[in-house]
């Protein structure tokens, strides 16, 4: 078996997935997302890592997705749905992905699966903002749509700083999505799931 890993090729989590692949006899390679690449045409189209021809691999494993243009984003995804359809078995799945590192998507499937959620407000102006912050009671958790591991994370609870905040915001046309910080006990709780069967989980302390 020869698998791909997609994530940060210098991270501890690669090693160890390489180091466990090994012990069972299962190539693994390292694939970068900035090393992607593709190419179209009627008799033979490409999906490469640098010499790597990632149609060749039985499956990828998608352990993060970095932070990039809308651009760079949308291509990644692309690129994995094509391995997809290739016969490649890619783990988790794009559509999967998709909804994930999409925080307004995610947010609404959850909300409409039952789960509880923060209430959340999401706009494009400054205006539209300060008057969700103000009915989402003055203290709120601003976050970036696409983006994962904190990052671009800000809690204001300041009414001078949100207006410079939501300005700023609004001049490199993103996107505003804020929600009610909720006092919480300082972990969050993370479960693994595998084709619907809890394989386990961990409380994760800030």
């Amino acid at each position: 078996m020869h698998i791909g890993i997609l994530g940060n090729p210098e991270s501890w989590y690669v090693d160890d997935l390489q180091r466990v692949a090994a012990e069972r006899g299962v190539k693994c390679d390292r694939i970068d997302y900035r090393l992607l690449a593709a190419g179209v045409s009627c008799h033979r189209p490409t999906l490469a890592c640098g010499e790597l021809d990632l149609r060749r691999l039985d499956a990828v494993i998608v352990r993060t997705m970095p932070p990039g243009s809308l651009e760079q984003v949308v291509f990644r995804m692309d690129v994995l749905a094509r391995l997809e359809a290739a016969g490649v078995t890619v783990l988790n799945p794009p559509r999967a992905i998709e909804h994930a590192v999409d925080k307004y998507l995610a947010t609404a499937r959850l909300a409409a699966a039952g789960l509880p959620v923060p209430e959340t407000m999401v706009c494009e102006t400054a205006e539209s903002a300060l008057d969700a912050f103000e009915r989402l009671g003055g203290d709120v958790v601003v976050k970036p749509v696409f983006g994962a591991e904190g990052r671009g994370i800000v809690r204001v609870s300041d009414p001078d700083i949100a207006v410079r905040v939501f300005r700023t915001l609004e001049r490199i046309q993103a996107v505003l999505y804020l929600q009610r910080f909720v006092v919480h006990p300082g972990y969050d709780l993370r479960i693994l799931v595998l084709d619907g069967n809890v394989l386990g989980g961990m409380r994760r302390y800030a």
